[in-house]
């Protein structure tokens, strides 16, 4: 997989994409199954399945707060790559990136690319005031010669899978309804670092969503092991 440094670095060997943006947090079974969509379509366009997402939640930028992550950036990218996509933007997202409005943000990807298309959901949207809807890139799209694909939102037993939803499960210590709806255990990625009270620790780049304190069985490098969470740590 290609991992481009924003929007800007996208180039004409990468050839035809076809694109979905989104922040992906958790790559979860909503996430999944847009991913199947995206590759499905990518292909039937002879085209490279893409996805552009951001350098840190744009809620930092949007509300002035981050909620915590689901997924250590470089697993996400891990995750993306083994559903099958072959290009990923990470855009940092800052306020220019706020004020930028969705045609002239198609617009910069579409200098670097032969852009074949998008794919979105009903209720999805870019660009400054969430004004790139599945309605206005149609339009944009019909102007400029690309598709815009829009599919149902992904639901499971009659709700829609949200990263919020999963999130507000592990914050809570409900670790069974957050694996069922990442249709997998929770995961932490982070680095070693110094030892305390004889245990490792482990450090985090960005805030990562854990469970409350307390201890909890793990699995690392394949074998179970018994963790301890104590005042935001592991």
């Amino acid at each position: 997989m290609r991992v481009v440094q924003g929007v800007d670095g996208l180039q004409p060997a990468l050839g035809r994409v076809f694109v979905v943006i989104g922040v992906f947090d958790g790559l979860h079974l909503g996430h999944a199954y847009l991913l199947e969509h995206l590759v499905a379509e990518a292909v039937a366009r002879h085209a490279r399945p893409a996805v552009i997402t951001f350098d840190h939640h744009p809620d930092e930028v949007l509300t002035g707060q981050a909620p915590p992550l689901l997924l250590d950036p470089g697993e996400r990218l891990e995750r993306l790559e083994a559903a099958g996509v072959s290009v990923t933007v990470v855009q940092p997202f800052d306020e220019a990136v706020r004020q930028t409005p969705y045609d002239m943000f198609v617009e910069r990807i579409r200098k670097g690319i032969d852009l074949t298309g998008f794919l979105m959901t009903p209720d999805a949207a870019f660009g400054f005031e969430r004004r790139g809807t599945p309605a206005t890139l149609t339009e944009l799209g019909e102007r400029d010669g690309f598709d815009v694909v829009v599919v149902p939102t992904f639901s499971l037993d009659g709700q829609e899978v949200r990263s919020s939803t999963i999130r507000n499960a592990v914050l809570a210590g409900d670790l069974a309804t957050a694996m069922r709806l990442l249709g997998r255990p929770v995961t932490l990625t982070g680095v070693v670092g110094k030892a305390v009270d004889g245990r490792a620790r482990l450090d985090f780049r960005l805030p990562i969503a854990l469970p409350p304190d307390g201890d909890y069985q793990a699995t690392v490098s394949g074998e179970s092991v018994p963790v301890r969470i104590a005042g935001g740590a592991v």
